[in-house]
């Protein structure tokens, strides 16, 4: 029996009937990417970042659920199980489906990250991390419905609920302090 009020499938509902045919996976990608790449937890320079997307102004009830998946995704980061929620299908609905929403999730990650991270240097890791989701983002057409294409599926799901984390861990680092020099 398939999931009909799946978050993803809510979200998708009230931007629709809101006049924003966007992707919920694309905006979710977005919010992530710009803040691993160290935006901060401000709303309002989510909204700003949000609207253009969503190319208006977001109404009360759209804007209000922007905040609570900023509130969703600043819990993820900063808490201590080192694993993010994508906001993706349910897996009831079909891997093609499920496979392009992926693909937005990633071209929203890579924009928000690109967006708030501009030319700031990256360890070859993250850089690494980086790389495979440009690739993710290409590959959506090729995963075909099969036990082998749901199993890379699932395999990349995994993938991207942690990678995130290296991203965020290594652009949110505190600044080194600078020793004050002495007036002895």
């Amino acid at each position: 029996m398939p999931i009909q009020n799946s978050p993803y499938t809510a979200f998708a509902t009230l931007l629709v009937s809101n006049g924003h045919p966007v992707s919920p996976a694309e905006l979710h990608g977005l919010l992530l990417g710009r803040s691993c790449a160290g935006s901060g937890f401000e709303a309002d320079g989510w909204l700003a970042d949000a609207a253009e997307l969503l190319g208006a102004e977001a109404q009360d009830n759209v804007r209000n659920a922007l905040v609570g998946l900023q509130d969703m995704v600043k819990a993820e980061l900063t808490g201590d199980d080192m694993a993010v929620v994508l906001l993706l299908p349910t897996d009831d609905a079909p891997l093609a489906e499920r496979a392009a929403a992926l693909g937005q999730w990633c071209l929203g990650f890579l924009g928000g990250f690109g967006l708030t991270a501009g030319d700031r240097a990256l360890s070859s890791e993250a850089m690494e991390v980086l790389q495979d989701l440009t690739a993710i983002a290409q590959v959506q057409d090729a995963l075909e419905e099969s036990d082998d294409g749901e199993n890379d599926y699932m395999e990349v799901m995994e993938y991207l609920r942690v990678a995130p984390l290296l991203l965020f861990t290594e652009c949110n680092k505190p600044m080194p302090s600078v020793a004050k020099p002495s007036l002895h």
